[in-house]
């Protein structure tokens, strides 16, 4: 919906009110045209619940204002008469529209010296729990985000089990495009697992203004522009399903290249702007190397320092496979495989993990050859150690699902560009050998009308040479080269896509431990309430946090122990 239909909309709900309510303003010792003011309205009606009027700003929030009617409309009923569950289920049901037959049908009355205490203990609890949910809800779409590490794209930086907290504020709070949506989960509802919102109405994008832009280098919590577009990868199969943007995956990555920068690979490494790209000290790039061993790997002579890399990092090579034709051509072509002959063997390309396999080094011998995932300085450390034979970073060759999907380039993960990362206002030249990078942008990202016939190019139904872009762009990677699903395959993201700034990990533990027992041996401490940003060694704030909530939980107790008293 455009802004001039969500605004005839809201006029319709303003009458809807008005013919819903003006007996009960009247009852109320108000005039009856104060119903039909648009906010006015709001405001009065709060003065006649009792209720404080800048409630009145809730109900214009998107997602707490589905919360906020209910309760103004439970609180309307109750104010003239109608304490009955049977009364506060109706109007819930009717989405308020109950309130037709309280003002027509019923003399209701008017009671200007109600109690807003609940009237029972149950009534108690669920008032409670109904505004701690609302200010959950604020906090949480509008300030701050609790949000999980689920992959090591980010492996040092960030750990798999780590938990963090997204500012929304940082890059500007994203005002929910999707109206109807239950608060406090993301696109599926827990335990039954079906979708949690309504794809319509939809409200168009608005953010509100933030304290910073993005930065070279920021890490950066975004939705998967690709979770949706099944023509980025070329699938005509229809098992992709249109979600909202707001409602599409959750990813956070590194933004290597920001709006109009010009970005290259070279041997894996980023070069902006024809510089190589200097990361911060806690980012440490990876890639994966070719370990061989002069004796078969197990358990008691694989190198101790890379002992913790085990459920990561580590994927064994079958001698009998190794010198197979086909697994070298698949090396070379940088493609996933899976079930060749008895057993399985992964080659690390786009975020594939095989944690069988991985696992399998602490119960037997394997091969004397393994891929493993390695800092450079874990390659100099290896290379050191007595049993090694050598050490050689594994190279992909070209792969056609690297962004932008053309075949002639021969690009690789880890040879890439030179492009052009799209900037507000900036134009650039379109024609046949162009439009791949920039047609997902126009048609999808952009909501343009793209045709092409021949050697031309028609937007909006004209023939067009040259395109403006509305929004700016960014590129956003892993540090774990060989193991990230990142902008080398779906391209760029979109500002519209942002959802905010990490700022701080508040837990963190192995999420990947067997048992539940295990995973509480393997919390973090020294991780829990560090920043994500900043140089140098991260810094725990733990204790200062523990003693704050420690200070709160006195106070609270010593405080219900006086009125107590």
């Amino acid at each position: 919906m455009t802004f001039t239909e969500w605004f005839i909309f809201f006029l319709v709900i303003q009458v809807i009110h008005f013919l819903g309510t003006w007996k009960l303003y009247v009852k109320a010792g108000r005039k009856a045209w104060e119903a039909a003011i648009p906010i006015y309205n709001g405001v009065v009606l709060m003065s006649i619940i009792k209720r404080p009027k800048w409630w009145i700003i809730l109900l214009f929030i998107p997602i707490v204002n589905l919360l906020m009617f209910p309760v103004i409309w439970i609180e309307t009923i109750r104010t003239f008469g109608f304490y009955k569950k049977i009364d506060s289920l109706l109007v819930i049901l009717t989405l308020g529209l109950y309130i037709f037959y309280i003002n027509y049908a019923t003399d209701a009355k008017y009671n200007a010296e109600r109690s807003l205490k609940p009237r029972s203990e149950l009534g108690e609890w669920v008032s409670s729990i109904t505004f701690a949910i609302i200010a959950a809800t604020l906090v949480h779409t509008y300030f701050m985000q609790p949000f999980t590490i689920p992959t090591s794209s980010l492996e040092k930086s960030l750990l798999v089990g780590d938990y963090l907290f997204v500012s929304k504020f940082h890059y500007g709070a994203r005002v929910p495009s999707t109206v109807i949506a239950a608060p406090m989960v993301h696109d599926s509802l827990p335990i039954v697992g079906t979708a949690s919102y309504l794809k319509k109405p939809q409200l168009p994008y608005t953010r509100l203004p933030g304290l910073q832009e993005i930065k070279n280098n920021d890490i950066v919590c975004f939705n998967w522009p690709a979770d949706t577009l099944a023509t980025m990868w070329g699938d005509t199969s229809g098992k992709f399903t249109y979600k909202p943007v707001d409602k599409k995956t959750n990813y956070v990555k590194r933004c290597v290249g920001i709006a109009g920068d010009s970005l290259e690979i070279k041997d894996g490494y980023v070069y902006i702007n024809g510089q190589k790209n200097k990361l911060p000290y806690r980012a440490k790039i990876q890639f994966y190397y070719t370990y061989e061993s002069k004796s078969a790997i197990d358990i008691n002579n694989f190198p101790k320092f890379l002992i913790k890399k085990e459920r990561t990092g580590v994927y064994k090579i079958l001698n009998e496979y190794w010198n197979n034709p086909k697994v070298q051509e698949a090396f070379k072509k940088g493609a996933n495989l899976s079930k060749i002959g008895s057993d399985s063997l992964y080659t690390e390309v786009a975020g594939g993990v095989s944690q069988d396999l991985a696992s399998r080094l602490k119960m037997t011998n394997v091969a004397n050859k393994i891929n493993i995932n390695l800092t450079e300085d874990e390659v100099i450390e290896l290379k050191k150690y007595p049993l090694t034979v050598s050490v050689k970073k594994v190279n992909h060759g070209a792969d056609n699902s690297i962004f932008p999907h053309v075949e002639a380039n021969k690009w690789s993960q880890d040879n890439f560009g030179p492009i052009y990362i799209p900037k507000a206002g900036a134009t650039v030249k379109i024609d046949t050998k162009s439009i791949p990078y920039y047609a997902q942008i126009i048609k999808n990202y952009e909501n343009n009308d793209l045709q092409i016939v021949g050697e031309n190019i028609f937007i909006n139904g004209k023939k067009a040479d040259s395109y403006t872009f509305k929004q700016d762009y960014y590129w956003l990677m892993g540090d774990n080269r060989h193991n990230s699903l990142d902008a080398r395959y779906w391209g760029y993201v979109p500002f519209d896509h942002v959802l905010g700034k990490p700022v701080m990990i508040w837990f963190s533990w192995d999420a990947n431990a067997p048992t539940f027992g295990e995973k509480i041996k393997s919390i973090r401490w020294n991780r829990m309430f560090t920043t994500v940003g900043g140089d140098g060694e991260p810094v725990s704030y733990r204790y200062y946090v523990l003693a704050l909530i420690a200070l709160y939980i006195g106070y609270s107790f010593y405080k219900g122990k006086k009125v107590k008293k």
